[in-house]
């Protein structure tokens, strides 16, 4: 299905972004509108229903003159922001970042950054598929900080060495990528930078941002301007280590020299490639961090399917920013699914892309399938959920056997070791529910068009449908895709190095907002 074409706005930095249209101001669902419900731990969520569409074109730029895609990564809703208007049309800031910029080709020297967007939602009444609202979400791009190490210098996308690191006065051992020339394929001087691949956002109530990696896999806090101030290394199970020494290269080797390669191809302890700290989150006073890693550790159970379930989850102190304290690790086993494109139907982990505390031990997990979706080989996504997990009758697996080097939580196989309770996992919402997308001329499966859902959905936000405190349980929960920089008008490097993505494709940055009840008394982030 065709998407109707959407008015163009010349907003006042230059960039072309695609305008809402709003329809109604209609916020509550009726009392019949229920797509699922689970309960998990007692506590009972709805899906009410698929309240919001959105999107920025493939082409779009930041004020930096770079490409504006790939800022699904992770969001974050600033909720001092977070405004209901009388005439039932709602208004926020809205906080992005992209991971390590295009990269479908290898890697570049892309310089991490988090993108701020304006956003004015209208929530469109009566809605089917036979007769679709247009977009009725608008993303107004204002600005961007760039991110750099405590030195001030910049960052880099570039895979990191397989050997060595950078080394800061204060700070641990940090993932560094050494470049020649621009570290775009073209003359320059060289150099060596901070190698973020940078995954997941929470908003500190100072302003600061802290930010979680997949190279480390560290935790990073960042000020306000985008200067490093603290960088969190997890345990030495997490870190990636192969011939016996820490490896935070993850075998994505540059465009300039695509031949690279690192032995052994994935580590042999820590992290896999690629499937670091992920998911990120905070507690609603700010003082508790959270991490989960997409997948498990090659420890337990990593990298290959259907053995790597068991992820970790990570449990920080930061009321003192400048001193965060390791506290707690769980376990979270994630959800399988099988592949209808492989050849025996094959069964595989559905990795989880973001996670977003809920309060009383809960929280919200984006899992999803791979290799589905708008410009892939198949079309049809079959996992791709916002689902639900507690902790509350988890074991606390922090020790000094399980945090060291090659520390282990499960078999090869990825069954846990006895005495090991993971979270409570509850299955919750599926973006995949056509009936629901044609509601705004979108589907999973069949063309592909640009009515068709991206492959990658990586980003969670929540605020209340009340525009206050929502005490009344009603929210609406905010997902970005990363579109991977996916497009023929692609540039980089300040505008000066242009790509086209051998694809083909243009992959616009979709969002979506889902209306959900959740459980009375609960505090979102």
């Amino acid at each position: 299905m065709i998407l109707p074409r959407l008015l163009l706005l010349l907003l006042s930095s230059g960039l072309n972004l695609i305008s809402a249209v709003p329809t109604s101001s209609n916020l509550h669902p009726r009392a019949n509108e229920v797509v699922n419900q689970t309960t998990c731990n007692r506590k009972q969520y709805t899906y009410q229903k698929l309240a919001g569409y959105g999107l920025v074109p493939s082409n779009a730029r930041d004020s930096f003159g770079d490409t504006l895609g790939g800022f699904g990564s992770s969001i974050a809703i600033d909720l001092n922001s977070w405004r209901k208007l009388r005439n039932g049309t709602y208004t926020g800031t809205l906080y992005a970042i992209p991971d390590r910029g295009w990269n479908t080709q290898g890697t570049l020297n892309y310089q991490n950054r988090i993108h701020i967007f304006d956003i004015s939602f209208t929530p469109a009444a009566n809605t089917t598929a036979a007769s679709p609202s247009p977009p009725n979400l608008l993303l107004t791009y204002k600005r961007t900080t760039l991110l750099t190490d405590s030195l001030g210098n910049p960052t880099t996308g570039l895979d990191a060495d397989p050997t060595g690191g950078l080394s800061i006065k204060g700070f641990p051992l940090l993932p560094a990528a050494t470049y020649t020339g621009n570290g775009f394929g073209q003359p320059g001087s060289g150099g060596k930078r901070l190698s973020l691949d940078t995954e997941g956002l929470v908003l500190a109530r100072d302003g600061s941002y802290w930010i979680s990696d997949e190279y480390g896999p560290y935790i990073y806090h960042f000020g306000r301007s985008g200067k490093l101030l603290t960088a969190i290394q997890p345990p030495a199970a997490y870190i990636p280590t192969r011939n016996g020494t820490t490896s935070f290269s993850a075998n994505s080797p540059p465009i300039y020299d695509p031949k690279r390669t690192v032995t052994p191809k994935d580590p042999q302890s820590g992290r896999s490639n690629n499937q670091g700290l992920e998911g990120l989150t905070a507690s609603a006073d700010g003082k508790t961090l959270y991490a989960l890693t997409q997948s498990a550790l090659i420890n337990d159970g990593g990298p290959d399917n259907p053995n790597r379930r068991q992820a970790r989850l990570l449990q920080y102190d930061i009321s003192n920013a400048n001193k965060p304290e390791y506290e707690r690790e769980y376990v979270v086993t994630l959800p399988i699914y099988r592949d209808p494109t492989s050849k025996k139907n094959a069964t595989k982990v559905a990795g989880q892309s973001e996670i977003h505390y809920l309060g009383a031990n809960q929280f919200l997990i984006l899992a999803r399938d791979s290799g589905f979706g708008r410009g892939q080989d198949s079309s049809t996504s079959v996992y791709r959920h916002i689902d639900v997990f507690d902790i509350s009758d988890a074991t606390n697996i922090k020790s000094a056997g399980n945090d060291a080097t090659n520390g282990s939580i499960a078999s090869k196989t990825g069954v846990l070791k006895e005495g090991i309770t993971a979270a409570t996992y509850c299955s919750f919402l599926d973006f995949n529910v056509n009936s629901e997308l044609g509601k705004f001329g979108l589907h999973n499966g069949g063309a592909q068009d640009p009515g068709l859902l991206n492959e990658k959905w990586e980003s969670i936000a929540v605020v209340p449908v009340d525009g206050k405190k929502g005490k009344d349980g009603e929210f609406f929960v905010f997902s970005l895709s990363d579109n991977d920089f996916i497009t023929q008008d692609g540039y980089l490097n300040g505008g000066q190095y242009r790509y086209k993505d051998a694809s083909g494709f243009d992959l616009d940055n979709q969002a979506l907002v889902f209306q959900v009840q959740l459980p009375k008394g609960v505090n979102p982030s």
